[in-house]
């Protein structure tokens, strides 16, 4: 491949319609990672036309066969796993360890949707006439318009596309400007694996001259979107007005509850993990902490003397706890997060500032940073920041804690330190998330069952798992009269 990262549109990989370019650099050392062509609509107009095209015959592709190129697709990841996990870290930042395990994520769901190329079970029922059969299966929508963000370059394009594709859909995907080489390399090992053309479409640049054009494009019935709560409502409007169907992934403001009980030693390893892991910004991260007033001063004292030993550099360095953040732009967001928990009156303990001594002054990397006696209605409490920022917020009773835990605007992930079983299982009942997690952080979803949230953190889709399934296909019901007269169900009566 040239220097110039191109588009993939019906098997061929060509230059954009504008004839525009724009780069990418390693935001540790600013280093150029990759010039790429700037699309516009009439790009994403050729991309839905061919996954159009292609749905016709992609359709009537035996599942199973589909399956089977999955299964070379998650080959092909395993073989070229080590080589993505350094490009993903040069393009985005985070540590090399994260990066092997977003590409391990792609591999295993893979290898789950192949599978499920032989299943894609829908159900037979008994019916109330004689001499009738009846049964449900699933039928694909045609083309999916896939938006994807940075954060987790391989795994979520995996968690959207494997499935599409599997149930017979055909793709047209627009990853995040900041990851757009992994998004490419993504399409490079489908093309490598046989996916015949069209049947995926990769369209590089920006949302408001791709993704707009995508959501809004009359050809494209379904999206699927993970990013901001804010570009993902309107997202929602957009694809409204046409009818659409949609899912939508979007933010977090996830807590770990530690209760008086807890083993603190286990906690504090998961919340650091959680909250301080690819630098704050997950969906999941942990940027709550809801302690038990009784273990408070314990825990924020071991917290801060293991955030301040944490190294910051490029992640390539094995011995580099966190890497940078993706931008000077989200650099600059956190830090003023970090301002406003000062300026509510919060506790700084530790970090707080941005790091700029030595080779980090070349990239952007902001200290991991600790609050304490954080009150529950403070901004940094309720807003999602999106980097290496965490908040403890002290409390006397699992019942105050679960509120806490409750109220914020976002459902996706929480956690609970606990060694009380009963405890546990009031969590599991009474925190409205759409992952809870016990004696464990807020991150570690598993490919094999649904991942999403609640409230502003999704609209009722899930990903992972057959959940997926549900979203890439659409129900029909078929019934088989061979009685040879007409039958009128809930008016004939069957006589015995």
């Amino acid at each position: 491949m040239s220097d110039l990262f191109k588009n993939y549109i019906a098997g061929q990989w060509v230059e954009s319609s504008t004839g525009q370019t724009f780069e990418r650099r390693n935001p540790a050392t600013g280093e150029l990672v990759g010039t790429y062509t700037k699309s516009g609509p009439e790009d994403v107009d050729r991309a839905v036309a061919a996954a159009k095209k292609a749905f016709q015959s992609w359709r009537l592709y035996p599942a199973p066969k589909r399956g089977e190129l999955l299964f070379k697709v998650a080959h092909i990841l395993d073989q070229r796993k080590e080589e993505f996990a350094r490009e993903m870290t040069q393009e985005m930042g985070k540590v090399i360890d994260e990066a092997r395990g977003d590409v391990q994520e792609a591999i295993d769901m893979a290898y789950y949707m192949a599978g499920e190329g032989r299943r894609m079970f829908g159900q037979t029922t008994p019916s109330e006439m004689r001499n009738k059969f009846q049964m449900s299966i699933r039928k694909p929508h045609g083309v999916c318009g896939i938006i994807t963000p940075w954060n987790f370059p391989m795994a979520i394009p995996s968690w959207k596309i494997f499935p599409a594709i599997v149930t017979g859909n055909t793709v047209v995907f627009k990853p995040a400007s900041f990851t757009s080489r992994m998004g490419l390399r993504f399409v490079e090992v489908l093309e490598e694996a046989g996916i015949p053309a069209g049947v995926v479409n990769l369209v590089l640049g920006d949302g408001k001259n791709v993704g707009d054009p995508l959501v809004e494009h009359p050809d494209v019935p379904v999206i699927g979107f993970t990013g901001s709560t804010e570009s993902g409502i309107d997202v929602s409007v957009r694809a409204a007005r046409k009818n659409k169907r949609v899912s939508l992934e979007m933010g977090g403001k996830n807590a770990v509850i530690v209760m008086d009980d807890a083993d603190l030693d286990l906690a504090v390893e998961g919340i650091l993990w959680s909250a301080f892991g690819t630098s704050g910004q997950r969906c999941t991260a942990a940027s709550r902490v809801i302690v038990h007033r009784s273990v408070q001063g314990e825990l924020s004292e071991r917290l801060a003397a293991r955030a301040r030993k944490m190294v910051l550099g490029d992640g390539l360095d094995p011995k580099v706890d966190v890497g940078p953040v993706v931008s000077k732009r989200q650099l600059e967001s956190i830090n003023e997060y970090v301002k406003i928990g000062a300026s509510e009156g919060a506790t700084l303990v530790t970090g707080g500032g941005i790091a700029t001594t030595g080779l980090l002054e070349k990239g952007h990397f902001h200290e991991p940073t600790i609050f304490d006696n954080v009150t529950a209605n403070m901004r940094i409490a309720q807003e999602e920041i999106f980097g290496p920022v965490v908040s403890l917020i002290p409390v006397d009773s699992l019942d105050e804690a679960i509120d806490v835990a409750n109220g914020v605007q976002y459902g996706l992930s929480a956690s609970i330190f606990t060694r009380n079983v009963n405890n546990a299982f009031r969590a599991m009942q009474d925190i409205f998330t759409g992952i809870l997690y016990v004696n464990a952080g807020t991150t570690g979803a598993e490919i094999h069952l649904p991942f999403g949230g609640t409230k502003a953190t999704g609209n009722g889709h899930r990903e992972a798992g057959t959940a997926a399934l549900d979203f890439f296909t659409e129900w029909q019901s078929l019934y088989i009269d061979y009685s040879g007269k007409l039958q009128r169900a809930q008016i004939d009566e069957v006589a015995l």
